[in-house]
């Protein structure tokens, strides 16, 4: 089955163009080819798995109900357990070899490389007709996450970024509660994660290895300057802390952790952000602690309605300039529980958080706090599927499934139908929507997946430059600053373009 568009660019006219909602409640629409109209949803997709070990394990196992085609991964031995799972499936260590031999064999493709490879390689599948599963976060610079924002547009393609937390009903009925005004309008936003887990706050070593005969290195490093090689320094998992290959604790998790925030506040750019490296701060690797502020105007923005009618079908919201707190990592320590080489105390002050302390018996390791003029929600996880309520004049919080005030609220986001973990049904939503030629029914598509990303990394910038950014994000500038041009828009190395 090979259910792609023409590559390169797709014109649309307005019947094949539909807009129906707005980016934080997950409807913006951009219509598909005619060819992916009508096809047989019995059918199964050629998928390419590139990246195949670490999360890309269970990127190929979720779509197992298709066919695996290719396996695609820079080590031939880490990957020996997945290319003998899937033994009909082609291996290739290099992505453009794969897509030279095969491309008109392959449907979709899903991409778990380290984040400086994502948008290379995306792009690559996009401007080809492929459909993009892309892990969180979806690339690694500002200008690479607005590219393919665009390009999903351009292109039509069905995109779906690898946040799985979106596929939960809890996800959505939070936000669908915010929207609502359940604890008004909300001012502040704390956001707190475990993370790293993972060495940061370190310089590069002076020493290397031999490359193993199994790893191509040059592939690996990809758009990056080239560096030697150091056994068990960047890959296979390190490399997140890594300033040229990784996003830090920010990329890593931000994509879940403030998935509900930005949702349900409909964020659109900051205005002002500013980070504070409150540990190991260098030029090689990210800090072991950050705190970073980020200023969001305020927005009026369109979300569905209620109560739907042939001639209402959004209403119209306003929400207030409110401010988002970031926390990671902690103070050094050594540990051997402590994931990372910190001990995790970087966390919002402790006035916001006795509530939770309160009902918990601790802070647990991350966590999202949204304070409203009328109360209070609390997600204790990093998906936001279980969150709690605490309106003004209560005493504790509660769950919201035992919230009578929750209960009246309206559901007005879709749901996700598909049974199992939420990252299968992430994978199956994804997968239904190439079948049926549908991107909309992606709930995380590139078209806010990327939007997400893009704010997100505003952070890892100003954490670089090492000053607050004022921000034109219509422009794509730092207007205060224009040393950080250089990481909004990264130089790659030689041979390694966004296609």
């Amino acid at each position: 089955m090979h259910l792609h568009p023409t590559p390169q660019r797709i014109r649309w006219n307005r019947r094949n163009f539909l807009k129906t909602a707005t980016l934080a409640s997950g409807a913006v629409v951009f219509g598909v080819p005619t060819l992916l109209r009508g096809q047989n949803l019995n059918s199964k997709l050629n998928i390419a798995c590139i990246g195949a070990m670490g999360k890309g394990q269970s990127d190929t196992d979720c779509c197992v109900s298709e066919n695996i085609v290719a396996l695609c991964d820079v080590d031939s031995a880490r990957c020996a357990p997945q290319r003998a799972k899937y033994p009909q499936a082609k291996f290739y260590q290099n992505f453009r070899t794969m897509f030279d031999q095969m491309g008109a064999g392959i449907d979709a493709v899903t991409v778990s490389t380290p984040d400086h490879c994502h948008a290379i390689i995306e792009s690559q599948a996009m401007r080809m007709g492929k459909h993009v599963y892309g892990q969180k976060p979806l690339a690694q610079t500002v200008y690479e996450a607005r590219y393919l924002r665009n390009l999903a547009k351009e292109t039509g393609v069905v995109t779906q970024m690898g946040n799985q937390g979106s596929a939960s009903d809890g996800l959505r009925r939070a936000v669908e509660c915010i929207q609502a005004g359940i604890i008004g309008q909300v001012h502040e936003a704390h956001i707190w994660t475990n993370r790293p887990i993972w060495p940061q706050g370190m310089g590069r070593p002076d020493d290397s290895d031999p490359v193993p005969e199994t790893l191509n290195w040059d592939i690996w490093i990809g758009p990056a300057p080239l560096r030697p090689y150091k056994a068990g320094v960047y890959e296979p998992f390190n490399w997140r802390g890594w300033l040229d290959f990784g996003t830090g604790a920010l990329g890593d998790m931000a994509c879940h952790t403030v998935n509900m925030t930005f949702r349900g506040l409909n964020l659109g750019y900051p205005t002002e952000i500013e980070a504070q490296a409150l540990v190991g701060k260098n030029n090689e690797s990210y800090p072991l602690c950050s705190k970073i502020r980020f200023e969001f105007p305020m927005r009026t923005t369109e979300v569905l309605t209620a109560h739907e009618t042939l001639f209402h079908k959004h209403d119209t919201l306003k929400q207030a300039p409110v401010t988002l707190w970031w926390y990671d990592g902690g103070q050094p320590s050594s540990d051997p529980k402590a994931r990372g080489g910190h001990d995790g105390s970087n966390k919002p002050p402790r006035e916001l958080t006795a509530d939770i302390e309160a009902m918990l018996g601790e802070i647990p390791g991350s966590g999202c706090l949204l304070a409203g003029d009328k109360g209070a929600i609390f997600s204790p996880d990093d998906y936001g599927e279980q969150f709690f309520v605490k309106l003004n004049g209560e005493t504790k919080f509660t769950h919201f499934k035992k919230s009578p005030v929750v209960a009246e609220i309206p559901q007005t986001i879709p749901r996700n139908e598909f049974k199992g973990d939420n990252d299968l049904r992430q994978h199956l939503e994804w997968i239904t929507a190439i079948k049926a030629g549908k991107p909309e029914m992606c709930y995380s598509r590139f078209a806010i997946g990327a939007q997400l990303t893009e704010i997100m990394l505003l952070g890892c910038v100003s954490l670089r430059v090492g000053q607050k950014i004022e921000w034109d994000g219509t422009a794509m500038r730092a207007t205060n600053c224009p040393e950080a041009a250089q990481f909004i828009k990264r130089e790659n190395r030689d041979g390694w373009v966004l296609s």
